[in-house]
């Protein structure tokens, strides 16, 4: 039995029959189900622009939950019981006509949860209707990313959705923080006086967070152009992995205990200026090559290309935070497509000792890293020194892990997807891994003083190899400071 108990809801996803609902979603919720963790009173709705029967549509989703979960997850009587809660309902999303159809499904005696799989520009209108068909009192809504594309949009977003729901009944959405291991962050920092009080200037060097994808950009060519790996992974992602590791320890667990300090990141971030650009940041666009193997077009030769974009697929850059905890620590960031592995990890670079005894030539190994594995293999590491076994190894030193595997740790329990974590907070009504308003806004203005930069410079990114770990000069850009990325090949 679960250890916890969900209230009853009706979930109407909007936008159901795109990627995200049968790729994550719905494979999310039918998970919820076989764990027992939604109340056998909830229903799903699914909401979608294709005017074809309802019968066809939800065999749809079901095959689609069956091809991305595991075939020993699939339990006949589960996958019956899931799909005997969903319906389907055809609708325009800007027509406020057809909430009334809508309105008819929702049950008056338990929370609406609007999820908006869809693009943000419909946020507004959905909201409008919403509240126009008299769901906006008791509806929950959860926004997907990305809010906009800079810090004007997103604001004409966020005013869109505010008109009719208060930020305690706004969700929105930053997959990675719904991360097992990311959430461990937390417990790790403040659970654990080992590391929080070592958590300063005073003890840690440097901090590199790596968000590595192997594909490219999967046929999203008319999305990703427009948006670029900064407004699609550096905006959200990695500016939150960045806030948690950074953050100060929190009064309380509280939904806004936890994002006041994270917004105390944020506006701690130094300005990185026009003159620092082409030192503090490297842009790169991946050009052909080889991945798992096999050769990969470049950015340039994807299908509907444009042969002169200048779109990044990739960057880099060093973030210095202004306060006491981080004054003199610099934060390397990177992220990019067609990489040379599929890797998210934060590394916790500490100070070496004041004073160094061992023999000159092991010098280099000093030195004590904390890993936290996002993906794959979610884990902790942290490498220590120790002596070599052995009569004949004197005092030689050598480096290795202390280590918890979360799949080997934990080999009775299946690690949930970041969604499956999230939509259960949703139903909950806890916002604790959900991002706010002044976040996102906050974000985007760190972000808009390089897209500007960029764009008064004429700066161009640089080509790097498909497979790669990117361009050149992402690798001096750490060099110049006698460092180095951790772990590339």
């Amino acid at each position: 039995m679960p250890a916890i108990i969900v209230e009853a809801v009706t979930f109407a996803l909007f936008g159901a029959t795109g990627d995200l609902s049968t790729r994550k979603l719905f494979p999310a919720l039918y998970q919820l189900d076989r764990a027992g963790l939604l109340n056998e009173q909830t229903r799903v709705l699914a909401l979608a622009r294709e005017a074809a029967p309802p019968e066809a549509q939800l065999a749809r989703i079901e095959q689609a939950v069956r091809a991305r979960i595991a075939a020993e997850e699939v339990d006949e009587s589960v996958m019956q019981r899931f799909i005997g809660r969903l319906d389907y309902l055809a609708m325009d999303f800007r027509r406020a006509e057809d909430y009334a159809s809508l309105a008819e499904r929702v049950a008056p005696d338990r929370p609406l949860i609007a999820y908006f799989a869809t693009p943000a520009a419909v946020y507004g209108a959905i909201c409008e209707n919403l509240a126009g068909a008299g769901l906006a009192e008791q509806s929950r809504v959860v926004l997907e990313k990305p809010i906009g594309h800079d810090l004007a949009s997103s604001k004409v977003v966020n005013e869109a959705v505010a008109r009719f729901f208060p930020e305690t009944r706004v969700y929105r959405i930053d997959h990675y923080l719904g991360k097992e291991t990311v959430q461990n962050l937390i417990a790790l920092r403040f659970a654990n006086s080992l590391f929080e009080t070592q958590w300063d200037h005073n003890h840690i060097s440097h901090v590199e967070i790596t968000v590595a994808e192997t594909v490219g950009i999967e046929g999203r060519w008319g999305y990703f152009d427009q948006a670029g790996q900064l407004r699609d992974m550096l905006q959200n992602h990695l500016l939150q992995l960045l806030c948690l590791t950074a953050m100060d320890p929190p009064s309380d667990l509280a939904a806004d205990s936890i994002r006041d300090e994270k917004v105390k990141v944020l506006k701690a971030l130094a300005p990185i200026t026009r003159e620092q650009i082409s030192q503090r940041v490297v842009r790169g666009q991946y050009g052909s090559g080889y991945s798992g193997g096999k050769p990969v077009p470049g950015y340039l030769e994807e299908e509907n290309a444009n042969p002169e974009s200048s779109t990044e697929t990739f960057i880099s850059l060093r973030a210095d935070i202004c306060n006491w905890r981080w004054a003199g620590v610099p934060f390397y960031l990177r992220t990019g497509k067609r990489m040379a592995q599929k890797l998210s990890q934060i590394v916790i670079h500490f100070k070496e000792p004041p004073f160094y005894i061992f023999a000159p030539e092991q010098r280099s190994l000093i030195t004590n890293r904390l890993i936290i594995r996002l993906q794959p293999q979610e884990g902790i590491s942290l490498q220590v020194m120790t002596k070599e076994q052995g009569l004949d190894k004197g005092m030689h030193l050598r480096s290795g892990p202390l280590q918890l595997n979360f799949s080997e740790t934990y080999k009775s329990s299946r690690i949930p997807d970041a969604y499956e974590r999230l939509l259960l907070e949703v139903m909950q009504g806890n916002q604790n891994l959900f991002v706010r308003k002044d976040e996102i806004e906050y974000a985007w203005q760190w972000c808009d003083q390089l897209i500007e930069g960029w764009s008064r410079l004429g700066d161009r990114p640089k080509i790097y190899p498909a497979g790669s770990w990117g361009p050149v000069a992402s690798i001096a850009l750490i060099t110049r400071d006698g460092r180095s990325w951790y772990g590339d090949l």
